[in-house]
């Protein structure tokens, strides 16, 4: 699975870098961080993981009340997750950049340099087996945990698709 399509290497070879990004950066992509992060470590990947939102509102700020608890409900912890705006600079700093809804798709798009090729993708695609296109942002369904099953899924269907990557590279 190529990542990073027409931009060479990784600044550190081997290593993958990913941002998530939602609205505020305060639910979903700072829980899609921590589960990403989580993920990677656990199978042994090297990865350098992020998030950013679309907006600015809440920058500086750490992740909302109760996505903390839910993500510290199932090991995970946000606490230290300040929330940042995405920048054009991201664009190329990262190999994959994951959007949570297509609102956020659309947004990122306009933002994407010009020639600049850096995957922008639904992070959904990563598990197709659920059948959402969209992780709902639970800052207004209120359903945290049914956020998370979803952000789960598509790092677990994510981190099988670099495990894969991984194993068919040249060893050096």
């Amino acid at each position: 699975m190529a990542l990073r399509a027409g931009h060479g290497e990784s600044r550190v070879p081997g290593v993958t870098r990913i941002l998530a990004v939602c609205l505020g950066n305060i639910c979903r992509s700072p829980s899609a961080e921590a589960v990403l992060r989580a993920r990677a470590e656990a199978a042994g990947l090297a990865a350098e993981i992020d998030s950013a939102g679309t907006g600015d509102w809440h920058v500086g700020d750490p992740p909302y009340g109760p996505a903390v608890a839910a993500g510290a409900g199932r090991g995970y912890d946000l606490s230290a997750l300040r929330a940042r705006q995405v920048r054009r600079g991201d664009f190329e700093a990262f190999d994959l950049i994951l959007a949570m809804d297509r609102s956020n798709h659309q947004t990122l798009e306009r933002m994407r340099p010009p020639g600049n090729r850096t995957p922008v993708r639904l992070f959904m695609e990563y598990a197709p087996e659920v059948g959402v296109a969209e992780v709902p942002d639970p800052y207004y369904t209120r359903d945290f945990d049914g956020a998370l099953d979803l952000i789960e899924a598509a790092a677990d269907g994510l981190i099988a698709q670099l495990q894969n990557a991984s194993a068919m590279r040249p060893k050096a």
